[in-house]
């Protein structure tokens, strides 16, 4: 409760690197349901370790273990452990906010003075009028996913591109 307050005080404004969090909205509904996981306790800790999970392995693996002791993943989960595996991707490509509908993706980037305009603005032309930088250095992405399954896949590629553009930069 204090690390909230602190934060929506301004005050937590010095953050070790790499422990802020993406938010991330993609539009559907990402939790561990009451009937998959009857016991409260049980699911808080299953919240707990997926909480600390940073890379797709791992992921894997924990989904493997749900699957075990639970039976087939539900839908929610699925999408909830892809919006981990999301979230890992936005941290290493600097992805403060990502917020995915059925026609596209508007992503806002953590420090903006890390983010490279002479390696961004040449893959924004490659994508057409598909994209563009706005002022307030949000990234417009315009999709068409018909379905929940191809918004995931086209996220985690964009990432996945973001993710190699930051890499450039930080090699220099």
């Amino acid at each position: 409760e204090e690390a909230v307050a602190s934060l929506r005080a301004g005050e937590a404004e010095d953050e070790a690197p790499g422990q802020w969090s993406p938010n991330i909205n993609i539009g559907a509904s990402v939790l561990i349901p009451e009937t998959y996981v009857p016991d409260l306790q049980t699911r808080l800790g299953l919240y707990r370790r997926l909480a600390g999970l940073e890379d797709e392995r791992a992921i894997d693996e924990f989904a493997a273990e749900l699957a075990d002791r639970f039976g087939p993943l539900p839908e929610e989960v699925r999408h909830l452990l892809e919006v981990v595996a999301i979230k890992t991707l936005c941290r290493a490509a600097n992805v403060a906010s990502l917020e995915a509908g059925a026609k596209g993706v508007v992503v806002g980037f953590h420090d903006e003075r890390k983010v490279d305009l002479a390696r961004l603005v040449p893959w924004i032309n490659e994508q057409g009028s598909r994209a563009r930088l706005r002022p307030d250095m949000k990234l417009v992405l315009i999709r068409n996913w018909e379905d929940m399954e191809s918004r995931l896949r086209g996220i985690r590629q964009i990432l996945r591109q973001l993710v190699a553009l930051a890499r450039k930069d930080a090699k220099g």
